[in-house]
């Protein structure tokens, strides 16, 4: 009785043991960014963990933005200009900026496996502690909310993702949507209203036109357009950018999704039927070439790929509530996708 009840806690205390860790720098987020702060600390001699929630590596870099957006690109220097050298060599060219989205995430990979870090994949942090304004430690879930849970210490914490979720559990101070113009005395800050992404004028918002009684077509809001300059908590929108392929060995079918509605797109075709087809600066999406076949596509004009005030509540919400907005972000692009390519409209 007593040898078991010995062995067990034993066993309990080695677990405990396994499950807080010690480094000198953890770096919470695998995005680029944080690929490169990991690779960079590990090659200066420090112990390093990377902490990814998902199964990937390398962020918008990887995750199907492969047309980078460039300026002057003699101004990118460092790790970075590796990088796209080295994307280069791939393609057989002395360096590239447009790329297929597993060639970056191959590319991120080598850059772990050179410095040999170690990187936690499916793991998100639920809490820090904290002495005075020093971050000590961070607990760690798996990312489907199951298992152990981790402590992570490290001397140097570094907040790599795109959430800032580490530096919000730690209680940095942040702010979520556009500030007015007058808080800061800016111009360029709050509600603003471009020409790139407006509905031109006359196009009917009701279910039936003309009847406003029969109610909102889908996606059009009733609140009024609020002043412009001032500020509000709503979020710049989501969406996906899709790696397809004109190459029909690599495709695979884009099939009716579950729970589709083709009423959600009766807007669309009225901005579709006002438009002239073939007219300057004016597409349902960006495509933009990339090597072998394939595409990035990005959101253009009022209704495309972006799924509009969907994502305000996601910045401040919890991990499954963020599930749910990221899977009807998932079910409006197949649905927007299935549509266009068989509505007989």
């Amino acid at each position: 009785m007593f040898k078991m009840l010995f062995v067990v806690l034993f066993i309990l205390f080695f677990a405990q043991l396994q499950a807080q860790q010690t480094y000198d720098v953890c770096v919470y987020g695998g995005t680029s960014a944080g690929v490169v702060a990991a690779y960079t600390a590990k090659m200066a001699g420090k112990s390093v963990l990377l902490v990814e929630p998902t199964k990937h590596l390398g962020g918008l870099s990887s995750g199907g933005l492969g047309q980078t957006d460039i300026g002057n690109k003699y101004a990118i220097t460092g790790i970075s200009r590796d990088f796209y050298r080295k994307i280069g060599q791939h393609y057989g060219r002395f360096e590239q900026w447009t790329f297929e989205p597993h060639v970056a995430e191959d590319l991120f990979g080598q850059y772990v496996k050179k410095a040999g870090f170690k990187v936690l994949f499916q793991h998100r942090i639920v809490g820090a502690k904290k002495t005075k304004t020093k971050i000590e430690e961070i607990v760690l879930e798996n990312a489907d909310g199951s298992g152990l849970r981790q402590k992570i210490r490290a001397k140097v914490f570094i907040d790599a993702s795109y959430e800032g979720d580490l530096m919000a559990r730690a209680g940095v101070s942040y702010t979520v949507g556009r500030e007015a113009n007058s808080q800061y005395n800016e111009t360029y800050n709050g509600v603003q209203v471009l020409d790139k992404h407006q509905f031109p004028d006359g196009i009917d918002p009701y279910n039936i036109p003309n009847d406003p009684a029969s109610g909102l077509l889908w996606g059009i809001s009733n609140q009024p357009l609020a002043v412009l300059g001032s500020g509000d908590a709503k979020l710049q929108a989501y969406n996906f950018r899709l790696c397809l392929s004109t190459n029909p060995a690599n495709q695979i079918p884009i099939t009716r999704p579950s729970g589709y509605d083709s009423t959600q797109f009766e807007l669309l075709l009225r901005y579709i039927n006002s438009k002239k087809m073939g007219s300057i600066n004016w597409n349902l999406m960006h495509l933009q070439p990339m090597p072998n076949q394939k595409t990035d596509i990005n959101n253009s004009g009022p209704f495309s790929t972006d799924m509009i005030g969907m994502n305000y509540d996601y910045a401040n919400a919890d991990y499954q509530t963020r599930a749910n907005i990221v899977q009807k972000h998932v079910d409006y692009t197949k649905s927007l996708l299935y549509f266009l390519g068989n509505d007989p409209r």
